[in-house]
C-alpha cells in the first residue's frame, strides 16, 4: 500500500469514527453553517463536537502549516481528505473569511508574530473576521478609498466608513484597507490593518436586503486606535495584499453555493413539484434546463480543478480568478432560477410550511447579490478582456 493509499484508509476510518451522524445530513439553510467566533452559538452539540475534533486534527485548515494550527497536508492529501468528506456528506466544520481570505494573505505577507497571533484562533473557530474594503464612494474603484489612519507614534487613529461589510455585526475582528499616506498616488499610500471590532469607536448598522435578511452592514470608525504591529505587509503597500486577497475571495464566491442548494441535485426537488412520467420529469423543458445546468456545472468543476492544480504547481491564479468568479456566480444565479422554475408560484410563498418559511424565495433573491459582491460581473469581464484576452480598451 502506497503512502497515499494508507492516508486514504486512515482518513476514511477516522472520519467514519468521528463525524457525528447529524453532521452528515444536508443543511436546510445557510443558518446551519458554522461560522465560529466569540458570538457564535452552536446549533447543536454535534456541531460543536465536530468542530473540536476537526480542529484538533488541524483539518479545519488542512494545508496550513501545523505550527499555525493547520494540518500540514500536501495537495494530494488535502484532495483525499476532501473526497472522503464528500463520500460521507460530511459538513465543513467551520468556515469564514478568516479561512477564505485573511489566512492566505497572512501566510504570504504577515509577520511571524501576526501569523502566530491570528492563525491558530481561526483554525479553532474562535475568532470570526469581516472585510473592510468597499466604501460609499469606493466600490469597483476600490483604490479611491478615503478611510484614513493617522500616525500617532506607536499606533494609528482610524476614521472613516465602510459599506457592504459582510457580517460586520457578528464578526470579532476586521481586516481593513486604510489610507496611511494621503499624499501618495491612488494605489499607493494604502495599508492593510487588523483590529478588534469591539474597539472603542467602531459602530455597525445592518442593511436589510430584499430577501428580508441583513448579512451586510455599514461600518463606521471614529478615532479607532490600531496598534502599528497589526499592519500586514509593508506600510503603504497594502494594495499588494488587497489584490492577493481578492483572488481568494473571488475563487470562493465562484465556488459551490452555500445554503440550501449546497450539494443538492435539482432533479429530485423538481420531481416533488412537477411530478414524473415513466421515471422522468413530466415537464420536458424543465428537464432539458436541468440537464444543461448540470453539464455546465460539471464543466465548471473541471475548470476549477485545472486552475487549482496549476496554482498548487506554483503557476498562480492571477486574472483567472475573474473567470471563476464571473462564471461561478452566473452559474449559481442560473441554478436558483431553474429551482424557481421547478417550484412555480408556490416557490414565491413567504411563510408557507412547505417552502420552509419562504426559504426558497429568500435564497433565490439572495443569489442576485453574487454577481455584485467581490467585484461585479461587468468588472470581471473587463479583467478577462484586458488581462487574459489582451483586448484594447473600448
Amino acid at each position: 500500500m502506497s503512502d497515499l493509499e494508507q492516508f486514504r484508509a486512515d482518513t476514511r476510518a477516522w472520519l467514519d469514527a468521528n463525524c457525528p451522524e447529524e453532521m452528515r445530513q444536508p443543511m436546510k439553510s445557510q443558518s446551519e453553517h458554522c461560522w465560529g467566533g466569540r458570538k457564535w452559538e452552536f446549533q447543536s452539540e454535534a456541531q460543536k463536537v465536530w468542530l473540536e475534533r476537526m480542529a484538533d486534527k488541524g483539518w479545519t485548515a488542512p494545508q496550513w502549516p501545523k505550527e499555525y494550527g493547520g494540518g500540514g497536508l500536501g495537495p494530494e492529501e488535502a484532495a483525499i481528505l476532501d473526497e472522503e468528506m464528500k463520500r460521507i456528506n460530511a459538513r465543513t466544520p467551520v468556515s469564514n473569511f478568516g479561512f477564505w481570505m485573511l489566512g492566505p494573505a497572512l501566510l504570504k505577507f504577515g509577520s511571524e508574530e501576526l501569523k502566530r497571533e491570528h492563525l491558530p484562533p481561526i483554525c479553532r473557530g474562535e475568532i470570526r473576521w469581516c472585510q473592510g474594503y468597499s466604501e460609499p464612494n469606493a466600490g469597483s474603484d476600490l483604490a479611491s478609498l478615503q478611510t484614513r489612519a493617522e500616525d500617532k507614534g506607536d499606533h494609528f487613529l482610524v476614521n472613516g466608513q465602510k459599506i457592504w461589510t459582510s457580517y460586520a455585526d457578528k464578526a470579532d475582528w476586521i481586516f481593513c484597507l486604510v489610507r496611511t499616506d494621503p499624499e501618495a498616488t491612488k494605489h499607493n499610500g494604502i495599508s492593510f490593518v487588523l483590529f478588534d471590532m469591539e474597539s472603542d469607536g467602531v459602530t455597525t448598522r445592518p442593511i436589510e436586503l430584499i430577501s428580508g435578511e441583513s448579512p451586510f452592514c455599514e461600518t463606521f470608525f471614529d478615532d479607532v486606535k490600531v496598534d502599528k504591529n497589526q499592519v500586514v505587509g509593508e506600510l503603504n503597500r497594502g494594495w499588494d495584499v488587497a489584490k492577493y486577497l481578492l483572488t481568494h475571495e473571488r475563487n470562493n464566491i465562484g465556488g459551490e453555493p452555500p445554503g440550501f442548494l449546497k450539494g443538492r441535485a435539482l432533479g429530485p426537488l423538481a420531481a416533488e413539484y412537477v411530478g414524473t412520467e415513466h421515471g422522468k420529469l413530466a415537464d420536458t423543458a424543465l428537464r432539458a434546463d436541468i440537464a444543461r445546468l448540470e453539464i455546465d456545472q460539471i464543466a465548471f468543476k473541471a475548470l476549477v480543478e485545472k486552475i487549482r492544480a496549476e496554482a498548487e504547481a506554483g503557476q498562480g491564479v492571477g486574472a483567472q480568478s475573474a473567470v471563476l468568479k464571473y462564471y461561478g456566480t452566473e452559474l449559481n444565479k442560473r441554478r436558483y432560477e431553474v429551482m424557481m422554475d421547478a417550484l412555480g408560484a408556490e416557490g414565491l410563498e413567504w411563510d408557507s410550511e412547505r417552502t420552509m418559511g419562504g426559504l426558497y424565495a429568500r435564497e433565490w433573491l439572495r443569489s442576485k447579490g453574487n454577481s455584485i459582491e467581490g467585484g461585479t460581473s461587468e468588472v470581471m469581464l473587463g479583467i478577462v478582456s484586458k488581462r487574459l484576452l489582451g483586448l484594447p480598451d473600448a
